[in-house]
């Protein structure tokens, strides 16, 4: 058996951020994410992966997104999670593991720069795709915070798009 692909795809601004340091991402709303792939993304993973700040405003929206298995990663507990949300906390590694022996072949990755870092420490993002958005916020939450460790990744797509934002595609390279 093969591992997952784990997938993540998400918006970030000129310079690095993925949301405003209060968590907004106000920004983004001239931006349509059909624009950027997220049906055919969506439509392609198998599960999702995500932290718990993520999961938080996912959640406070008037309705849930996902209709696929979602794992929060969190130390705390989820009360009352919509269905098919089960909460992870420990070991990234571990958990990892056990949704490759769940079987899931594509795992979509929503979350910050905590949850990319760990994923890139323990050789587990496999395609980093992006709507770069160009705007520079100055102030804000990083894709990748202070720690992140390196990461070779191969430019695999490129497209410009309305407004001047690019979708890109990057896969990791070889390991």
């Amino acid at each position: 058996m093969t591992d997952p692909v784990w997938h993540c795809h998400l918006a970030m601004s000129l310079d690095g951020k993925i949301a405003r340091s209060d968590g907004s991402f106000d920004w983004l709303m001239p931006y349509s994410p059909q624009e950027f792939g997220i049906d055919a993304y969506h439509a392609a993973i198998d599960a999702v992966v995500m932290g718990r700040d993520t999961y938080e405003i996912e959640r406070a929206m008037p309705e849930w997104p996902h209709a696929k298995p979602v794992f929060v990663v969190t130390s705390r507990p989820i009360a009352a999670p919509p269905p098919l949300v089960e909460a992870r906390s420990g070991d990234l590694r571990a958990i990892a593991d056990e949704l490759s022996a769940r079987g899931y072949r594509k795992i979509g990755v929503e979350g910050g720069g905590q949850l990319i870092r760990g994923l890139i420490s323990i050789g587990r993002l496999d395609v980093l795709e992006m709507a770069i958005i160009p705007l520079v916020l100055g102030d804000g939450i990083p894709l990748f915070p202070a720690g992140t460790p390196e990461l070779s990744l191969e430019l695999v797509k490129y497209e410009p798009k309305s407004g001047g934002a690019l979708h890109v595609v990057y896969r990791r390279q070889s390991r």
